[in-house]
């Protein structure tokens, strides 16, 4: 009986698991989703899969071979099959289908200089500064106020959230 199982592939290998899969007509599903990423020090929309090294593939045991599907090109091992495969709910693959096509990226925008930004984590936590200039290792230097002076510090660009125009805290 045809079930759905969790197929490891190889690294970045997913698609290409797909396509040679589709070629034995053995169904699958690669979910995939578009986030922001950071490529060349420019933010781009990319669309990844959402378990890397991940595939869902449905088909039966009893009329595909196990052996087939390991030795297809892409894959490594389907997941759990040591003397009795474990097949994944079907109610588990239509919720997940459901959830990635319903999936909206938010797009955010780099900081730009004069920016006001609010600290999320650190030892600065929940306070202002001003985003003055991106660095190459994902650092930056913001205007902070210490002491009724602007100083110019290197902090961590993960410790940073913008703060929002309607911001009542602004």
């Amino acid at each position: 009986m045809k079930s759905w199982y969790l197929l490891y592939c190889k690294t970045r290998h997913e698609i290409r698991a797909q396509q040679n899969l589709a070629l034995q007509q053995v169904d699958s599903y690669l979910p995939m989703i578009t986030q922001q990423r950071t490529v060349r020090n420019k933010q781009k929309m990319v669309t990844a899969p959402l378990f890397p090294s991940y595939l869902f593939i449905y088909f039966d045991p009893q009329i595909t071979s196990v052996s087939k599907i390991h030795n297809t090109r892409g894959a490594n091992r389907i997941v759990g099959c040591r003397e009795v495969m474990t097949p994944i709910d079907e109610r588990i693959i239509s919720a997940l289908k459901r959830r990635v096509q319903d999936y909206v990226p938010e797009e955010v925008k780099p900081l730009g200089k004069g920016d006001k930004v609010k600290f999320v984590d650190g030892p600065f936590k929940d306070l202002e500064a001003i985003f003055d200039e991106n660095n190459p290792d994902k650092r930056c230097h913001v205007l902070f106020n210490i002491m009724g002076q602007q100083k110019r510090i290197l902090v961590e660009l993960t410790n940073l959230q913008a703060t929002s125009k309607n911001d009542p805290a602004t």
